[in-house]
């Protein structure tokens, strides 16, 4: 059965020239391929994503009315609590069987406001949450924009070409419950349906159980085993407009599992670039990927409202 790639990130980090070449490469062509790798040797400590986890159910397991206390709809539901079967995948109306965390970058504590949305936090119920989950979040963001660097030196372009597009973008990382199944499972619900990512990267540290598939080219379903070692890395809709289809943004899902009564957390970081961002596909990449626009011309920042109204987290505007 065929497998992701799996890509060792000590390579990037060695300061061998050879093996950082040998990295970038392997990179590249994984998102050209499949979209999809799993990264070793990451440097993320087991130990911080466990706490994270931790957090995670402390928070999940309070009281319905406490949780609902941070919903964020003004804000779409970008940071704070987003609750049980409200999300669904686009062009599939039945809800995801999940709750999650959405929390980003912190605001800094003087001058321009930036684009995005301030953090919110459950300090009164889970004092310990804020520290653990942002102490992550600053972990995997760095992370984030080597691979990004990557990507760009792959593409013939500049180092930060990438990561420069991020640098005060609206990264979000998410923390997902999918509670037990229970006997009233509405009808086409499953824990995450077949979607594709809308953000340039994905960075998915390894969930608390198995259910994460990927969508092979001949439409056949790729079973990603679980490997607390690993974090798992796809590239999302902004990324393969940019590149007009050079890098793939492919689908997958979260099957719901076998035994009913199991429960299961994944940490997805969803890394995006500033809402003013042109994602008009470059005319280098389209002449590589046959001479026509495949995609169309937008910035990030509607690309992402227009994304949050087709999974039913905002409010369509028109």
């Amino acid at each position: 059965m065929r497998s992701i790639p799996v890509i060792d990130y000590s390579d990037y980090t060695s300061g061998d020239v050879k093996r950082q070449e040998k990295f970038i490469q392997e990179v590249g062509d994984s998102l050209k391929d499949i979209g999809f790798f799993a990264l070793e040797n990451h440097g993320i400590p087991l130990e911080a994503i466990d706490q994270a986890y931790e957090q995670g159910d402390v928070f999940f397991s309070l009281d319905d009315t406490v949780k609902k206390s941070y919903l964020q709809p003004s804000i779409a539901h970008q940071r704070g609590y987003t609750a049980f079967g409200v999300e669904h995948a686009k062009n599939n109306p039945a809800p995801d069987l999940k709750e999650f965390w959405q929390s980003g970058r912190s605001h800094p504590t003087s001058g321009k406001v930036p684009t995005y949305v301030a953090n919110v936090w459950p300090d009164a119920h889970a004092p310990e949450f804020q520290p653990v989950i942002d102490g992550l979040f600053n972990q995997m963001e760095s992370l984030s924009q080597n691979l990004l660097n990557s990507c760009s030196l792959y593409l013939g372009k500049d180092k930060t070409w990438l990561s420069s597009m991020s640098e005060d973008g609206n990264t979000i990382m998410r923390l997902i419950h999918y509670p037990p199944l229970g006997q009233d499972v509405p009808e086409g619900a499953v824990r995450s349906a077949a979607h594709e990512d809308i953000n340039f990267i994905t960075l998915l540290v390894t969930a608390t159980a198995d259910g994460l598939e990927v969508m092979d080219h001949d439409g056949s379903w790729i079973k990603v085993q679980g490997d607390a070692r690993h974090i798992i890395v796809d590239s999302g809709d902004m990324l393969q407009n940019l590149t007009n289809g050079l890098f793939k943004s492919t689908t997958h899902r979260v099957i719901n599992p076998s035994n009913s009564n199991v429960r299961r957390f994944s940490m997805p970081m969803f890394v995006h670039p500033r809402n003013e961002i042109d994602l008009t596909p470059r005319p280098e990449f389209v002449e590589m990927t046959g001479g026509k626009p495949l995609y169309q011309s937008i910035t990030a920042g509607a690309y992402l409202h227009q994304r949050l109204v087709e999974i039913g987290l905002a409010e369509d505007e028109g």
